[in-house]
């Protein structure tokens, strides 16, 4: 498949690459970057990000950084800003921003949250603050470090890919941390859209996947209906494989009918209309 927005020479960071989505995200897109092109990758698990990066074309400058984002609190987050902005920094090496055709950024990582309790439950402030940290300051941070490199006057043509959810948009019972979380993150990057119309944001939800999060879904929520609903989900073969879903997320981004910032879920169809 031909992607515009991913040919050509690339700088592409992608988030939660050790696995599931993240992993599928970063072997699929790589396929369509040219010669030449940088890869960052960013998870914990630091064996599992090699064993991404081992995968991808020798043709591509591939890099990877074990780092835990949920720990970004001390020093009013200081310290991580600096942290990724050096990390960045040294995917780069000698090149230049301004050597790259397009810059791209997939903002994968995040988590689930404890979902066996009901919001009147959720009392403890150093959990929430620690959700909040990996789920929405450390994406906007790293947003931000992103763009202060690869700014306007770099001539990059940038986009910008939020991993998010119909959570974000839709209420779910014992799944407030999560739906709070990608609702925030959802609108960080709308926000953002509209401040910088010269950059391409879409805030994509990937659909039901099979990966560890739906599984701890069917296994462990807290609200009875909504664990039935899917199992069902699961039972009826419903669920999407992560190829499935990434090929559907590089068509969006092929056709690129969508308004800038734009929730657009797998299901959608309107966006497909030539």
């Amino acid at each position: 498949m031909s992607v515009p927005l991913l040919s050509g020479k690339v700088f592409l960071l992608v988030t939660g690459a050790s696995q599931g989505i993240g992993k599928q995200i970063t072997e699929s897109f790589a396929t369509l970057l040219g010669n030449g092109s940088v890869v960052l990758l960013i998870a914990r698990n630091k064996n599992a990000l090699k064993e991404t990066a081992q995968k991808l074309p020798k043709s591509l400058s591939v890099h990877t950084a074990s780092m835990d984002l949920s720990v970004a609190t001390a020093d009013e987050l200081k310290g991580p800003v600096l942290l990724l902005a050096d990390v960045v920094c040294k995917a780069l090496g000698s090149e230049s921003a301004t050597q790259f055709e397009k810059a791209v950024i997939v903002h994968n990582a995040g988590s689930l949250g404890d979902v066996s309790k009901p919001a009147n439950d959720m009392k403890d402030f150093e959990i929430w603050r620690n959700y909040y940290n990996l789920n929405v300051f450390s994406p906007a941070i790293l947003n931000g470090v992103f763009m202060e490199l690869f700014n306007k006057e770099t001539k990059v043509t940038r986009l910008v890919v939020n991993i998010t959810s119909l959570c974000g948009i839709q209420p779910c019972k014992s799944l407030a941390y999560y739906c709070t979380g990608k609702a925030a993150r959802e609108m960080f990057f709308k926000v953002f859209a509209i401040e910088n119309p010269q950059v391409n944001v879409l805030n994509y939800s990937p659909g039901p996947v099979e990966t560890d999060m739906q599984e701890v879904l069917r296994n462990n929520l807290g609200d009875a209906d909504g664990k039935k609903t899917f199992n069902d989900i699961k039972a009826s073969g419903s669920v999407l494989t992560t190829e499935q879903t990434i090929n559907r997320l590089m068509e969006i981004l092929k056709l690129q009918n969508y308004k800038s910032g734009d929730h657009v879920d797998y299901y959608d169809k309107q966006d497909l209309k030539q």
